[in-house]
């Protein structure tokens, strides 16, 4: 057994290597999981079956977006015990910190599409549905759901995505850059 741990062991180390290097390269991991839910989607319409584990996917999916779009302090909870968000320019600003941060987000959502994607190997999981329900319903959800995460957004005012740099319209500067021009 002995091979076995030390073959496991060096397999976790040499993943972990690879996913702290790809923690920075956020376009290029979107992008191969992209490419693992194009697979994916495409293995399930050749296959014509297997829509309750799309379903899965898709209410998981919904799940990990809600962590994602959500705060990690619930506004709600802190109002009760008598802090608040700042309502005057004076007030303490506190960044926006999410509950499911993205590199765990993506994390999930590809282990999740390769998860699913094994199991449409298996037909123990190709159970019969009628899927036009499974995608209204799950369409509903979604509407529901993000409707309820807006509102909660207006409410505490609060964006969770990040635009750059906020850019400020202090002193235009005349030069027009290069190097300066010497005069004898």
């Amino acid at each position: 057994m002995a091979p076995v741990t030390k073959w496991k062991a060096e397999f976790a180390r040499l993943f972990q290597f690879y996913l702290d290097k790809s923690t920075p390269l956020y376009v290029h991991r979107w992008i191969g999981t992209l490419g693992v839910a194009t697979v994916y989607v495409l293995r399930v319409y050749y296959l014509q079956g297997f829509y309750i584990i799309t379903y899965g996917l898709g209410i998981y999916i919904l799940n990990l977006l809600i962590g994602f779009l959500s705060p990690k302090v619930d506004f709600e909870l802190e109002a009760l015990d008598g802090a608040s968000l700042p309502t005057k320019d004076s007030d303490e600003f506190r960044p926006f910190i999410r509950r499911l941060p993205e590199f765990k987000f993506w994390y999930a959502i590809t282990k999740a599409f390769i998860v699913a994607f094994l199991m449409t190997f298996f037909s123990l999981f190709d159970v019969p549905v009628f899927w036009p329900i499974l995608l209204c319903y799950w369409i509903v959800l979604f509407a529901l759901t993000m409707k309820r995460q807006i509102m909660h957004m207006i409410k505490y005012k609060y964006v969770p995505f990040n635009f750059g740099k906020q850019k400020y319209g202090g002193r235009k500067s005349h030069a027009t850059g290069g190097s300066p021009v010497r005069r004898s």
